[in-house]
């Protein structure tokens, strides 16, 4: 599968903000679902939904996440060098989501869908948000 470098949608902030926000949007129903699930204690509909969670944060957010990094922000770099700084954090920000994702998939795998994993969740959808707010904050100055 090839990612695009950095297309036109990636360099929009409207478009760019869009994607964010419908990503961030089904992540938060998912968490919601989730909650439900737990409350209701359905140990086996939650464990399905966390992977489809796990997924939607894989294919949705860190493929996007990496499109960013092998194209948007290296050309941010390149036409603006005094935004290093910045897209080094926004390229921090993917790592920790990175990081979360993994945590979450070894819990599920070790001990199935619990509230510590929920926990996890919602962390990620805070990074997520701060992140967002951060990139599209800098890329107007792009």
């Amino acid at each position: 599968m090839s990612i695009r470098v950095s297309g036109p949608g990636l360099k929009s902030v409207d478009s760019h903000a869009a994607i964010h926000e419908a990503a961030l949007n089904e992540a938060k129903e998912l968490n919601h679902i989730l909650g439900r699930l737990l409350k209701d204690n359905q140990k086996e509909k939650a464990l399905e939904t966390a992977y489809i969670a796990v997924e939607h944060w894989e294919t949705r957010t860190l493929r996007h996440a990496e499109a960013e990094e092998n194209g948007l922000y290296k050309e941010m770099i390149e036409e603006n060098p005094d935004l290093k700084d910045e897209i080094v954090a926004l390229t921090r920000d993917h790592d920790t989501m990175r990081y979360l994702v993994k945590e979450i998939k070894h819990s599920l795998e070790m001990d199935g869908f619990d509230e510590e994993v929920l926990q996890q969740f919602h962390a990620l959808v805070h990074v997520d948000m701060y992140h967002n707010l951060e990139e599209e904050r800098i890329l107007p100055h792009h």
